[in-house]
Parts: C-alpha cells; sequence; structure tokens
C-alpha cells in the first residue's frame, strides 16, 4: 500500500524527494528511502536530478519510470482508425492515423493492426512492449453475444467471430468501449466532470450520442446501449421504428449535425449543399461569432438560428434529466465546440424552462482527441494497477 502510496504521488506531483514523499505519506525518512530504494530496485522509479533553490546540499529527486510499462488507445469510426501509445507516467510517445475507405480496403483486425504497428513505430517500440489496448468504437459490443450493437455505419465490425480474431492477433490484452463513454471517463480524469459522481454528457458530432455516469461509474445497459440517444422519441421528429437499420428520426434527426444546415436555410442563411457535420461546425462558428459580436437584443438569422437548434437539443436533454437528474450536463463534439458558450447558454436557459432538475450545464474541456484520450486513460489505469503491485516482486 505504501508503494501504491507514493507511486500515485509521484504520478500527481511529478519529481518528489525522499522527505516531501515522507511528509506526503506519512512515512518516516528511513522508510521512505527504503520504499524508494525497493521501487528503483524493481524499476518502477528513477532518480532524476536534485532539488534546488534551498539552504543545504541539494536533494536528491525521483520519479516513474517511464520506461516500466506502455498502454496504447484506439479511436475507430468508419473513416479512420486513430491510435496512440503512452508510457505508464501519460506522456503520449506514438500516434498514428489509418484512413479507412468506405468499401473494400483491410478489415476491422487488419485496421486494428496496422494502426496500433503504426503508433508502436512512432515510438520505437514493438507490439510486445504494449501492456494494454483499449479501443473505443461507436455502439458497444453486446456481452451476451460478443457482436457490435447500435453501429451499422461501421464497415466490417459485425461479424459473429470479431472479438476472438483480435484475441488471437494482438498479444496483450484487449478492451472495448463506447467512444463517447470514453469521451466521459476523459472528462471525468482530465476535464470539466472531475470530482462529478453523477453526470450526463452529451456527444454532438456527425451522430448524437450521451454517457451515463451514475454513482462515479459508466452506466451501460444491459447489452451496453445505454445512451444511444439518438434513437430517443422526441417531439418533432418521426418515430425510429426499426432500429437495427439506419434511418431517421428521433432526437439525431432532431438534432443531428445534418439539422444545423436545414435549420440554417429556414432562417435565410445561404449553406452549400450538402449536410455534413462540417457544414454543421462552420455555421454554429458563424453563429457564435455573430453573436458575440451583437448584443442578444439584435436577433439576426444567425441568432435565430442558435435558438432553435438549442431548443431542439434541449427537448432531448429534458428526458435525460427528468430520468437521471444529474448534478452536471457536459456539451462535447465539434458541434457543441463551436456553438461554444452562446449556444451552451441558449441550451441551459431552454432547459431550465423544460426540466424540473437545474443541473449545470457546461462545454467540455478535453477537446484534443477526447476519445483517443479516454482510451488511453482506461488502459493506463488498468496497467498501473498491473504494474505498480509488488506485493510477489
Amino acid at each position: 500500500m505504501n508503494d501504491r502510496a507514493a507511486l500515485d504521488l509521484l504520478l500527481e506531483h511529478g519529481p518528489l524527494s525522499r522527505a516531501r514523499i515522507g511528509a506526503l505519506t506519512g512515512l518516516s525518512k528511513p522508510t521512505a528511502s527504503q520504499l524508494l530504494a525497493r521501487l528503483e530496485a524493481v524499476g518502477l522509479v528513477v532518480a532524476t536530478g536534485t532539488s534546488r533553490g534551498r539552504p543545504g546540499p541539494n536533494a536528491q529527486l525521483y520519479e516513474v519510470n517511464p520506461r516500466a510499462a506502455y498502454a496504447a488507445g484506439l479511436d475507430v469510426n468508419p473513416r479512420r482508425v486513430r491510435a496512440a501509445v503512452a508510457d505508464v507516467t501519460g506522456a503520449v510517445v506514438g500516434e498514428f492515423t489509418l484512413p479507412t475507405p468506405r468499401r473494400g480496403g483491410p478489415g476491422a483486425v487488419r485496421q486494428v493492426t496496422d494502426a496500433l504497428d503504426g503508433a508502436v513505430k512512432a515510438a520505437g517500440l514493438t507490439r510486445d512492449d504494449v501492456h494494454r489496448v483499449v479501443i473505443g468504437t461507436p455502439g458497444a459490443f453486446d456481452p451476451s453475444t460478443g457482436r457490435l450493437r447500435y453501429a451499422s455505419h461501421l464497415p466490417g465490425w459485425h461479424g459473429p467471430a470479431l472479438l476472438e480474431e483480435l484475441a488471437a492477433a494482438l498479444p496483450m490484452p484487449v478492451e472495448y468501449e463506447n467512444d463517447v463513454n470514453l469521451v466521459a471517463v476523459a472528462e471525468q480524469r482530465l476535464g470539466a466532470a472531475a470530482a462529478h459522481r453523477d453526470f450526463v454528457l452529451l456527444w454532438i458530432e456527425e451522430g448524437l450520442g450521451a454517457a451515463l455516469v451514475l454513482g462515479g461509474r459508466l452506466h451501460r445497459g444491459f447489452t451496453g446501449g445505454a445512451g444511444e440517444v439518438g434513437f430517443l422519441p422526441v417531439p418533432g421528429a418521426p418515430l425510429v421504428r426499426n432500429v437495427a437499420r439506419t434511418g431517421s428520426g428521433g432526437f439525431q434527426e432532431l438534432a443531428g449535425a445534418a439539422a444545423v444546415p436545414r435549420l440554417a436555410r429556414e432562417w435565410g442563411i445561404d449553406v452549400p449543399s450538402g449536410e455534413s457535420a462540417e457544414a454543421a461546425v462552420r455555421l454554429l462558428r458563424d453563429a457564435a461569432a455573430e453573436a458575440g459580436a451583437v448584443s442578444e437584443a439584435a436577433g439576426g438569422a444567425y441568432g435565430r438560428l442558435l435558438d432553435a437548434y438549442a431548443t431542439r437539443l434541449a427537448t432531448g436533454l429534458a428526458a435525460l434529466v427528468a430520468v437521471l437528474d444529474p448534478a452536471l450536463v457536459v456539451l462535447s463534439g465539434d458541434v457543441a465546440v463551436a456553438g461554444g458558450e452562446p449556444l451552451r447558454g441558449r441550451v441551459a436557459a431552454e432547459l431550465a424552462e423544460l426540466a424540473a432538475a437545474r443541473p449545470r450545464l457546461v462545454l467540455g474541456s478535453v477537446r484534443e482527441r477526447p476519445v483517443l484520450r479516454g482510451a488511453l486513460e482506461v488502459a493506463l489505469a488498468a496497467t498501473r494497477d498491473d504494474v505498480f503491485d509488488t506485493s510477489a516482486r
């Protein structure tokens, strides 16, 4: 227990002296010295420089050995597979992105191994150096069947033996998690939801998804489908009658990225052809910029666009809030970030009128590859539990 406490302190604070570790753990200086000598002997800590700026002799500093273990994360979507490798301190040491064609090309197993190998090579490592991998995908793997559900748009990932094939191709333990759940992990550990045990994260990119954290833990549901809110029945959109097939309706049609260009046209804003997430991001950035340049009363087409889209988002959120009563709602994803504070403020105002509960509404703060960051956080937590256990050494 003392060994793990010291290692966690070194991860949190960076290099520390024997005396400082003793003070933070409550151990005597001789005991702290013995602890550090033991951790150094098994390769978990290394000496790194000395303290400066204080009277008396400089103290030797110690840090977690970054080469003690490595973990990897993958973020998979229909267009590409992005992989990263981090050392045990959490520093990313290699990344690689593999574009994937919509039709043809390598299967899922080859995509994973090629992307992982690219990141491993960039880090100057081999596959065998990676202790654990966490793969984030849309949808979720049903724990009873092992098959991917709620992600019909992800080609090549629905074979009945896919998980067995991936396990055979990779030499390390592999975990799978929904991509939006991983964003919630990143926000809980590093971002806007830190210290919150009950919150909802709404992911707004090409598709809509939610992550539910209850009592500090992800709530995945019986089949892993908790948070698949794109199918949620909402007023103003048709019902989704067959969720196993790609179709329209529900919260996704009401407030997904494709709704933004359609709303813009209704308010007389010129929109190029196409209803992509990229178009939604451009429109909401322009709308947010105009909202910041003029008063709220000035209105204008962009202001009406923000108002209308905020009402649609709040409609679906009101249903989630009514059931879960979270302390916090986090808006994340490129579309939410593009709308920024002008959109967040409007959604909060609408939600206050539609829901009896009053959760705080914030924008996510982990904006650099949040799915990948969440995958790394999950992989690193398990890796540290394994390699920091010195009881058998």
